[in-house]
């Protein structure tokens, strides 16, 4: 009797159970039956509050988890060579470390879906008056023979030109227009070199236009310049050279420094090259290639790629007149993470890489020369999270599309630690970059459209434009008056 008694208390919950099945003719079975009672009813209660608790934080999940089918399959995306984001550590918050993100932190979906506001400029926009200047052809047209003029990189020249020709906002008679198009074409000069866009005859071409406008037409004089409106759309903008020591020497062209340049160079701090009045937008990337690349994969699809990066990458990077390439940016991460197999990076060039950026979650922007990068542009359209690395980057059209909620900024000294940073970002709001990324009107403010459509990249230039109206010489005669 006692040894039984003893067992009873060394053994479980389990074992008590059993008695009450096995042991309920016992002899003494009113006290076992009493003790198995107790505990069986502890364990009663115990499941019971074990399954409600499940049950109400199922619910509160999935009320409070709103992702649409698409935002699941990629919160999911990466399967299970990824399964260990589901054990990444916060970073903390000490000055030691790093400030990994301006998108860090969740979003409410009170603020994820603001709408933009270009709307409000359409009644002012119908108001805007632009003069095309109708230039000889070894300006524009005949650079066109090369089909890569209107399709490369720098390309943006071209397309704002044919949008604006068949604007609304164009006018014909130039009495009534606010801003005049001055349309030169300096970045299709291919080299036979190496293929890049050579513009060491940028100077001298626009200023060639210049003196033919000029005297053929009194606009220019009248105003200095000031509503006349050029594109430069290469490395270092107005300053028109590829390397960044050689354009702060030259500066931008005293010709130019009157009037309004929409170029693609753009830094927060002082520049010698945004010394001129500006407008930063984005890098030309082809709408049709897009709509193609989107036909054959859906941006909302799965990606199994968690960081991309295609481009040069140079192993041992070359002193050029006393800079590195990418300020030895690219060198790092390949050092760091060539072998890595989150990263998926490649140096080859490879004409359909835009299949492997919609396969992509983190898309690597590292500066190149400049510090932007048409990555930035097809990043976004293509549904990845751009990550930015390039120190006080000015971005395009931060009123349309907000930078912070789409987009990842890593400091150039930071790529050694890009790993920590995207898993941390991958295991925490990942979801909510995506879903923003999903907002087509993002996507529309970055691509130059022939017509312009409402809100994309050509109309966010001519938004920028009513900001300027100040340097219409029509209007501020008619205020005068």
């Amino acid at each position: 009797m006692l040894e039984q008694i003893k067992r009873q208390k060394n053994n479980n919950r389990g074992f008590y159970v059993k008695m009450k099945l096995f042991h309920h003719h016992h002899k003494h079975g009113r006290t076992q039956e009493k003790i198995n009672s107790c505990c069986f009813f502890r364990f009663y209660k115990w499941l019971l509050w074990l399954s409600l608790t499940l049950y109400f934080f199922s619910s509160y999940l999935i009320t409070n988890n709103k992702n649409t089918p698409s935002d699941n399959s990629n919160i999911n995306i990466i399967n299970n060579k990824l399964s260990s984001l589901s054990t990444t550590q916060v970073l903390s918050s000490s000055k030691s470390t790093i400030v990994a993100s301006r998108a860090l932190i969740e979003l409410t979906d009170s603020d994820s879906h603001k709408p933009h506001n270009y709307n409000n400029n359409s009644e002012v926009l119908r108001d805007l008056k632009i003069y095309v200047y109708d230039l000889p052809p070894n300006y524009n047209a005949d650079w066109l023979s090369n089909e890569r003029c209107s399709n490369h990189l720098f390309a943006s020249e071209v397309a704002i030109h044919r949008a604006l020709l068949t604007s609304d906002v164009r006018t014909y008679d130039p009495y009534e227009a606010d801003f005049f198009f001055v349309p030169v074409y300096v970045s299709c000069n291919f080299s036979t070199v190496n293929g890049f866009p050579a513009i060491g005859h940028a100077r001298s071409l626009i200023y060639s236009a210049i003196n033919a406008i000029s005297s053929e037409y009194s606009f220019w004089n009248r105003s200095g310049g000031s509503d006349h409106v050029f594109v430069a759309s290469h490395d270092f903008g107005s300053c028109f050279h590829t390397m960044e020591n050689v354009a702060i020497a030259d500066g931008v062209p005293s010709f130019l420094k009157n009037s309004i340049i929409l170029q693609t160079f753009g830094v927060k701090n002082n520049h010698p090259c945004q010394d001129v009045e500006n407008v930063v937008i984005p890098p030309f990337v082809s709408p049709e290639s897009v709509r193609r690349t989107l036909e054959k994969a859906p941006a909302n699809g799965r990606r199994d790629i968690f960081a991309f990066f295609r481009g040069k990458m140079e192993i041992n990077p070359k002193n050029v007149s006393g800079r590195y390439y990418s300020k030895k940016v690219r060198t790092a991460i390949w050092r760091k993470f060539g072998n890595d197999p989150r990263f998926y990076l490649q140096r080859q060039r490879f004409a359909g890489y835009q299949s492997e950026i919609v396969r992509s979650v983190f898309c690597l922007c590292p500066l190149g020369w400049a510090p932007w990068s048409p990555r930035l542009v097809e990043s976004v359209v293509l549904g990845c999270v751009p990550v930015v690395i390039a120190d006080n980057i000015r971005l395009p059209f931060p009123e349309a599309v907000r930078w912070p909620e789409i987009s990842l900024t890593v400091a150039e000294k930071d790529v050694g630690k890009l790993g920590r940073i995207l898993e941390h970002v991958a295991a925490t709001n990942i979801s909510t970059i995506q879903k923003n990324l999903m907002d087509p009107t993002v996507r529309r403010a970055l691509l130059f459209n022939t017509p312009i459509e409402q809100g994309d990249a050509t109309w966010q230039v001519l938004s920028a434009l009513v900001t300027k109206l100040d340097r219409s010489h029509r209007r501020s005669v008619a205020s005068s008056q």
